[in-house]
This record gives structure tokens, C-alpha cells and sequence, in this order.
């Protein structure tokens, strides 16, 4: 997941896309760690999250 990141970043692209990450694997706190934009425990709140993303828009 964080190589991810870094990926976005070396690219120019981290601006221009969110980057979620969640489930039972991962905590809040390391989504913080690694730059993440937001974070879930579950897909449902994945769900929600997305859309309040969107409707920020």
C-alpha cells in the first residue's frame, strides 16, 4: 500500500486520486503512517466514504 503511494507520488499523479485503504488487515493509524486518504474497517464504510468524497466535488 505505501509503495503505492510512493508510486502515485514518483508519477505526479498522488494530486489527482484518493487512496483508500481498510479492512481487518489495517488500522486508521497506519493509513495516517503511510499517506493515505482515507480509511475503513469494512466495505460499507468504504461505501460511505466514497461518497462523501464525491459530493465534496
Amino acid at each position: 500500500m505505501r509503495k503505492i503511494i510512493e508510486a502515485l507520488e514518483r508519477a505526479g499523479l498522488r494530486g489527482q486520486v484518493k487512496v483508500m485503504i481498510g479492512g481487518a488487515s489495517v488500522t486508521q493509524r497506519f493509513a495516517k503512517e503511510i499517506g493515505a486518504d482515507g480509511y475503513s474497517p469494512d466495505a460499507a464504510g468504504a461505501v460511505d466514504l466514497a461518497r462523501e468524497w464525491v459530493e465534496r466535488r
